[in-house]
């Protein structure tokens, strides 16, 4: 633990000017499956994130309790499933048959900027860009400077590759690897190029060798990259090659800097600030935009587009982030989210699947329930959307949605409720109807069926073919159908139930079918259990009797968020940043537990003041007035003097700016 803390001491010290970058904790999470996160060097929303591959490995490549690593890939992502996404162009500063282990002792991430020494004494730091990543790497004295390839690498199966030398210091070609869990590729060009001339060694059956000789003792590599061809990402690479690596590292450090001044906060433990801006970076590694310099972009049919008038995103894991991540995407990041929502519209038209395509820009996962990611955005004032570019491929979504298990039909009705309000927007009064009458049929059908009577086989993982949860956890799956729930069951009746939910230890914070149901307290006239659970979960110990797919042998019992490399809770992934979000939602206050809606639920903020500076221009003050202890319920909230009714807010009342006043 010692060696843990002093590392944070260095890391704040190695920020260049920081402000809130001094709070983030790259190595929260790293280690094991407490979370599925590594400390890579990238930028807002970055195609590449360079870091060390640990040997053994996690789904993000690195372990933090690992020193042996097999080298440096270029790519990956951030607390998925399967076995993880990217880990290509992964460089060797040592022999492959020479053990490389990280000295943890000089270990130092920051955002934008990785750095540490191995044990053999070679040195390396890495930064990047959006679409290069910068590798240096400093040899002693008795080593030779030589880099090692492995063209082949990926987490998803092995790679197939192309690479010839076009210069004394340039190779260019391009890999074609799997996406995560295998259900499409994605190809990257690639221009690698180096600071010294190199000699190519290639032997049949051996990793390519830059020899760089003895007498070279520093050797840095750019590597450009895109998803359109190999002049493309030698454009990436040119675009800084007059700038040096510290600049790089400097710009890249200011990026973050940047992002993360959206909000300050006041109040709470050293440790509440760290988990705090850690979870905003997290929430901010994803989508990434693949928009060449000239504005074109790959889509899944294959052919080359022109973005007219947007940015192009790629990197989906939807099934988890539309909750949680996008949410806050669309009050922090409204000009970048309607990007987002723009690429989604077009990925219908370009021939959107539930998972990846066979024609990728990135390492990408799913986009299930893109419908009410997109009805949020819309109903949260991103209203400059045609939603017409893609209603034919949504429509064809709605015919094909999965009506097999408990869990699918109520997760299809969320989806078919979003996409009757689209059709209705739209106009397409007809489909409206349509829509709207499947999704009150399909949920009521398996609600009464499932979920209305409680019995012993609620609280059995997977019972009835349940994914990840048990009945429990997915009763409350829709809480877009509260008011049929309490029609049918009574709300005082309800309110009995989910408190035995959550006093019996059935709750799951380690996967997210249930995460907003802390929330649901607020609408059975019960807030004060949503702001004593919320604070509790994400300040306290815990007992937790789930994991992601089986009930624990031996309950855990512990801190769901800790400022640690073991920083979830077990068997706990991050989810490409859907955990962060949560925590910054219940941390500000209020939280959207019907996405698609433009309401958020308040609860306690875990800060005493906060302050949100929103794209428009505008302030959010949120402050807490007469709270003389952590655990006080709230007496009453006022919006800019005004008291807000039932606990409840609109998203555009807040992005108006003004003082959100929690009273004691």
């Amino acid at each position: 633990m010692k060696r843990f803390f002093s590392l944070l001491i260095v890391v704040c010290a190695v920020a260049l000017s920081a402000q809130n970058t001094k709070y983030v904790n790259l190595f929260m999470g790293t280690s094991g499956d407490n979370g599925q996160l590594a400390p890579g060097a990238t930028v807002p929303f970055g195609v590449v994130c360079v870091c060390p591959d640990s040997d053994p490995r996690t789904h993000a490549g690195y372990n933090y309790e690992v020193t042996k690593v097999t080298g440096i890939s270029i790519n990956r992502l951030s607390g998925v499933g399967c076995s993880g996404g990217g880990g290509n162009i992964r460089i060797r500063p040592l022999a492959p048959n020479e053990e490389l282990h990280i000295d943890k002792q000089t270990e130092v991430a920051v955002p934008g900027y990785y750095a540490t020494s191995f044990t053999n004494g070679i040195q390396t730091e890495l930064t990047a860009t959006n679409l290069m990543a910068v590798e240096r790497y400093v040899y002693p004295e008795k080593l030779p400077a030589a880099l090692w390839i492995d063209f082949s690498s990926s987490f998803e199966a092995k790679a197939t590759y192309e690479y010839r030398q076009v210069s004394p210091t340039c190779l260019e070609g391009y890999i074609q690897a799997k996406t995560v869990c295998s259900h499409g590729q994605y190809k990257l060009y690639f221009s690698m190029n180096t600071n010294n001339p190199f000699t190519l060694k290639e032997k049949e059956g051996e990793l390519p060798c830059l020899d760089f000789g003895q007498s070279t003792k520093e050797v840095e590599v750019r590597i450009g990259l895109s998803a359109l061809g190999v002049n493309e990402a030698r454009q990436e690479y040119a675009r800084w090659e007059k700038k040096s690596f510290n600049q790089l590292k400097k710009d890249s450090h200011k990026e973050w800097e940047e992002q993360l001044a959206s909000i300050d906060v006041k109040g709470g433990t050293d440790d509440d600030r760290v988990i705090f801006y850690t979870s905003l970076y997290r929430a901010c590694l994803s989508p990434v935009d693949v928009t060449s310099v000239d504005g074109r972009y790959l889509g899944t049919d294959g052919k080359i587009y022109s973005a007219d008038g947007f940015r192009y995103y790629s990197n989906w894991s939807l099934w988890d982030t539309y909750r949680t991540k996008f949410p806050l995407l669309v009050l922090l990041e409204p000009g970048k989210m309607r990007d987002m929502a723009t690429s989604l519209l077009h990925l219908y038209r370009t021939g959107k699947r539930n998972w990846a395509t066979p024609h990728e820009s990135t390492a990408t996962v799913r986009t299930e329930h893109a419908v009410i990611l997109l009805l949020d955005a819309y109903r949260k004032g991103i209203t400059h959307l045609d939603f017409n570019i893609g209603y034919e491929g949504m429509k064809d979504e709605m015919e094909k949605l999965l009506l097999g298990s408990p869990d699918q039909k109520m997760e299809s009705a969320c989806d078919l409720w979003a996409m009757a309000q689209i059709s209705n927007i739209i106009g397409k009064k007809e489909d409206a109807k349509a829509f709207q009458e499947k999704s009150a049929r399909v949920f009521e059908e398996t609600w009464k069926k499932e979920f209305m009577n409680v019995d012993a086989s609620y609280e059995v993982m997977k019972n009835n073919g349940l994914y990840q949860g048990t009945r429990w956890q997915y009763r409350w799956a829709a809480p877009q159908f509260m008011d049929e729930m309490i029609a049918w069951v009574g709300k005082e009746k309800l309110c009995e139930q989910l408190t035995y939910f959550f006093e019996h230890h059935l709750y799951n914070q380690g996967n997210e079918p249930d995460i907003h149901v802390p929330y649901i307290f607020n609408r059975l006239g019960a807030p004060e259990k949503t702001q004593q659970i919320v604070r509790s979960l994400m300040t306290e110990e815990m007992i937790h009797k789930y994991g992601g797919n089986a009930e624990f042998k031996t309950p855990y019992f512990g801190k769901a968020f800790k400022n640690h490399p073991e920083g979830y809770s077990p068997e706990m992934d991050e989810d490409d940043g859907t955990m962060s979000a949560w925590y910054v939602f219940g941390a500000l206050g209020f939280y959207p537990m019907v996405v698609g809606d433009e309401h958020y639920e308040l609860t306690s903020p875990l800060f005493d003041k906060i302050t949100l500076r929103l794209e428009n221009g505008n302030k959010l003050n949120i402050q807490v007035q007469g709270r003389m202890q952590k655990n006080m319920p709230i007496r009453s909230v006022s919006f800019n003097g005004r008291e807000v009714k039932d606990f409840r807010i609109s998203h555009n009342d807040l992005i108006k700016g003004g003082k959100l006043v929690f009273h004691y």
